[in-house]
């Protein structure tokens, strides 16, 4: 049996001092998503009758490969930081880390393969 306050027993156990860069992280990339995400959206709009000859020319240009490397990064970031939200707020025990882990190897992974495949795209695949 505990003797202890609630105050006593929480006592020490302050704040990580991450959860303002968190916070400020995700709303950053909300903002650069509603720009990025509308380009995507536009140029999805310009190719979709395009055949694949054009999608590659549309790629090969720089700005547009930078863009969509951009878009894919500012993207994974954010439903990497969503998603721990998520795990930290309604998983409890032993399974919270291993989730937190798998969480950010699987937004890697995802970011990872869709940049490789901008580049190949732009590069001439």
């Amino acid at each position: 049996m505990d003797m202890r306050t609630p105050l006593g027993r929480v006592r020490g156990l302050g704040s990580a001092r991450e959860g303002t860069g968190h916070f400020w992280m995700q709303r950053l990339t909300a903002v650069a998503n509603l720009f990025l995400i509308s380009f995507f959206v536009v140029l999805l709009i310009a190719l979709h009758d395009e055949p694949y000859e054009a999608v590659r020319a549309a790629f090969a240009n720089p700005i547009v490969g930078l863009v969509m490397a951009l878009v894919v990064i500012a993207a994974t970031v954010h439903m990497r930081l969503g998603m721990q939200t998520i795990i930290e707020d309604y998983v409890h025990g032993g399974t919270r880390v291993a989730l937190v882990m798998a969480n950010n190897f699987f937004a890697i992974l995802v970011a990872a393969a869709c940049v490789f495949a901008i580049v190949k795209m732009s590069l001439g695949a």
